[in-house]
């Protein structure tokens, strides 16, 4: 399983870009852009922190899914 998530359609709706999300949730911009592409998977204080900032639930924007699963959502 690998971990999968929505931030990059999340944060679009709210119009900021990386660098202005980064700063909201305490992160570089880098980080961010690399939580996207799912290059790295963030600690559980940052994921809840990345909800946070966006107003949904971790799991909104986390989810588990396989290598070429599209979205899975079953636990």
């Amino acid at each position: 399983m690998v971990l999968k998530n929505r931030l990059k359609a999340y944060r679009a709706e709210l119009g900021l870009n990386q660098q202005e999300f980064g700063k909201r949730a305490g992160v570089s911009r880098q980080t961010i852009s690399l939580i996207e592409r799912g290059d790295y998977s963030p600690s559980v204080t940052l994921a809840l922190k990345i909800a946070g900032v966006l107003n949904v639930c971790v799991e909104d924007v986390f989810y588990l899914g396989g290598k070429d699963d599209e979205e899975t959502k079953h636990f």
